[in-house]
């Protein structure tokens, strides 16, 4: 796959925090998990990552409040936003926050690989613009 792309994974339940980092490992990604939104900012590798996939309900800075840092901070990191929650408008808030995917748990092994390949796909064009 994408050798050389480090992909951060903030969530707080511990479980699906690990199942998701093994299947971004599976796909080939380097891998970095975060149990808060506040662990995720304050990491000295944030620069460095091509992606960033992040549950919306958290507590303390929820999904759409990182993405909102990180657009005011961090410029053009693509951001999947995962959730549990079954509110019929929270994939359109996600969507027009800025992320590039949208997805439910439980999460699809395809599904998932789709939007990594699409998001590292967003980060390239903006890098070039």
């Amino acid at each position: 796959m994408q050798a050389g792309h480090l992909i951060s994974i903030v969530d707080d339940d511990p479980s699906m925090r690990e199942a998701l980092a093994g299947l971004v490992r599976s796909l080939g990604y380097d891998v970095r998990v975060f149990s808060s939104a506040e662990a995720f900012l304050q990491s000295s590798e944030l620069g460095q990552f091509s992606c960033a996939i992040t549950d919306i309900q958290m507590p303390g800075i929820d999904g759409f409040e990182l993405k909102r840092l990180l657009d005011l901070h961090h410029g053009a990191l693509p951001v999947i936003m995962i959730t549990a929650r079954a509110e019929p408008d929270l994939q359109e808030k996600a969507l027009q926050s800025g992320a590039v995917c949208f997805l439910r748990k439980p999460l699809d092994a395809l599904t998932m690989a789709g939007c990594l390949e699409k998001a590292l796909a967003s980060r390239a064009e903006h890098a070039i613009k």
